[in-house]
């Protein structure tokens, strides 16, 4: 049995790469591209407009712009923006960091689409509001099936097998500390973890924008904080970093020598699949703000996209780049090429620092992820005492994943991810069009000076059920 699991988990692993590599990485810069040309680059020239946004509060009891880009945020930050962006700098050379941040640019256009989408068809859930890529599937494409779908893709693959992840993660981020006791540190910090998550998976989605609202701006706060005091200590090394990177990035000889494992490829992968624009996550955060109007939101997870990418991702950059700790192709890699480059400057303080981080990482994504699940969760069935065994089931992965290294299961979640994002991406390419004319609404409004409001009928909609 032990040699079956081992076989299959090599096997799954394959599967895994192909599917990221040759189908997935190929649609999501597509979907990118398309959006970029169709909302006429929305992802730039209204950037200012989605700052503005982010200022507006919410009506009473309800989640504000900010809070839903926190969940979005703290399921999007994870592990991945610092082990990740090392992983594609060795892989992939210092040139991967400029084919990464294009990829954030062109990628966001997808991200305001689905985010857009998921708040025009919204639904009301009590105070607060639900929706996602299930919903729009549902009302827009007539296709309730396809959206159980999704939804049961996005449960399995973010409850369970992300989220037994990142208890793994926090866990392990003690190893360097605990040594020889660290099954025994890794069982307390399973319960605590479980703990923890109990209180917030019960105390529902307004509990965990508060708290996300919170812990997120901390954790990008220190881990920048951390890669700002590095960078401007080499600062004078800057002209010769950037300049490495526009050089690998356009070494057409070494590019499509090795196409395959090039920096283009490694910073495309690590552009798209850090910030998960068009997967169909965020948008299950978007759509339970409560805002004026369905394009603010979709503005606001650019804003998202940006964070990850262009400032969380990027430090990491800037620590290794500017550490000179890296060796292209070595065997120094992810964490703790990170842990050394923090540690060359701060010594064993700086491990301290990146453990923090890695943990706190780590937990906004456990409870960013669930709130993806649990959306889906009230979309297959609204059954309370089905929602308290799913909560349940939840916080006991929760516990195992700190205990265990799942590699398996979380290859089954990667393979299933990219199923759910193939479901997402062929419902953008069907109803991006209403996104795109939700958006020319909106910029008429700001041009005749107002405040936008929408109301689906001036676009032709009679489908929606909270903008009639």
């Amino acid at each position: 049995m032990k040699e079956f699991i081992q076989n299959f988990t090599s096997v799954s692993g394959v599967f895994n790469d192909w599917v990221y590599s040759n189908v997935l990485f190929w649609l999501l810069i597509a979907a990118g591209l398309f959006f970029s040309v169709r909302t006429k680059f929305v992802q730039v020239r209204l950037f200012p407009e989605g700052i503005r946004v982010l200022t507006e509060k919410s009506h009473d009891g309800g989640i504000s712009s900010f809070q839903a880009l926190m969940i979005a945020t703290a399921s999007r930050v994870g592990t991945g923006n610092i082990a990740g962006v090392a992983t594609a700098i060795v892989s992939g050379g210092a040139g991967a960091v400029f084919w990464m941040w294009v990829m954030a640019v062109v990628g966001s256009a997808s991200a305001f689409v689905e985010s857009t989408l998921a708040q025009i068809y919204k639904q009301k859930d009590g105070e607060i509001f639900k929706g996602g890529p299930a919903y729009y599937i549902e009302r827009a494409m007539k296709a309730r099936w396809l959206g159980i779908v999704f939804a049961v893709l996005l449960i399995v693959t973010f409850a369970f097998g992300f989220n037994g992840l990142q208890a793994y993660n926090i866990a392990s981020a003690l190893e360097h500390y605990a040594g020889d006791s660290y099954s025994t540190a890794a069982m307390i910090t399973g319960i605590l973890l479980a703990v923890i998550s109990a209180v917030l998976f019960f105390g529902g989605a307004h509990k965990i924008s508060l708290v996300s609202s919170v812990l997120v701006p901390i954790m990008a706060g220190i881990y920048i904080l951390v890669g700002l005091i590095i960078t401007f200590a080499h600062i004078a090394d800057l002209p010769s970093i950037f300049g490495e990177i526009f050089r690998s990035a356009f070494d057409f000889q070494a590019i499509f020598g090795g196409f395959a494992g090039s920096c283009v490829v490694w910073g495309i992968k690590r552009g798209l699949f850090s910030n998960e624009a068009g997967m169909g996550s965020a948008p299950n955060a978007a759509a339970a703000a409560d805002v004026s109007h369905p394009v603010k939101q979709g503005l606001v997870q650019v804003i998202s996209v940006f964070i990850d990418t262009i400032i969380i991702c990027s430090t990491t950059v800037f620590i290794i780049l500017c550490t000179d700790q890296f060796t292209y192709g070595g065997d120094l890699n992810g964490i703790p090429l990170v842990q050394q480059s923090v540690q060359s400057m701060y010594g064993e303080f700086g491990v301290g620092i990146i453990t923090v981080s890695v943990a706190l990482f780590a937990f906004t994504s456990l409870i960013g992820n669930y709130f993806y699940a649990e959306a889906n969760i009230k979309f297959i069935s609204g059954n309370k005492t089905f929602m308290n065994v799913f909560r349940v089931l939840a916080i006991i992965m929760v516990f195992i994943g700190a205990n265990s290294n799942l590699k398996l299961a979380w290859n089954m979640a990667d393979i299933l991810m990219a199923g759910m994002a193939l479901v997402n991406i062929i419902s953008l390419f069907c109803l991006g069009g209403i996104a795109v004319r939700a958006l020319n609404d909106y910029t008429r409004q700001r041009k005749e000076g107002k405040n936008p409001v929408f109301k689906a009928a001036d676009i032709g909609l009679d489908n929606t059920d909270v903008w009639k």
